[in-house]
């Protein structure tokens, strides 16, 4: 099966649909197979589970960066980083690895045991 995003206004991914690979040999016959089906002339990229395409998979509300070539999460905390490798939301503090969970405290800048 192969993924694509359609594109709204600002690159914002709109919807994710799911073809056979046999309709989708390339993407642009799955990007013209689409269209064809929605009666549009919409904005369709191609994106994989893995984030092996395009380097993470296409969420609704991910923005897709044309230079990068990347879709994009929605930075989850204005203190967070963008990865220009991964294009991830990084935090300005190691993840802890030490088994725990741990949620992300904007105000204090530091990652807080989740007790539940």
């Amino acid at each position: 099966m192969t993924h694509f995003a359609k594109l709204g206004v600002g690159n914002i991914v709109e919807t994710i649909e799911i073809i056979s690979n046999d309709i989708a040999s390339t993407e642009q016959a799955g990007v013209d197979f689409l269209n064809n089906l929605y009666k549009t002339n919409g904005v369709w990229k191609q994106t994989s589970e893995d984030g092996s395409i395009r380097k993470n998979y296409a969420g609704i509300g991910y923005t897709y960066d044309q230079t990068r070539d990347a879709f994009i999460a929605p930075q989850p905390y204005e203190s967070w980083t963008l990865n220009e490798t991964t294009c991830r939301w990084e935090a300005p503090v190691v993840y802890p690895d030490d088994g725990k969970h741990y949620n992300w405290n904007e105000e204090t800048q530091q990652w807080i045991v989740d007790n539940r």
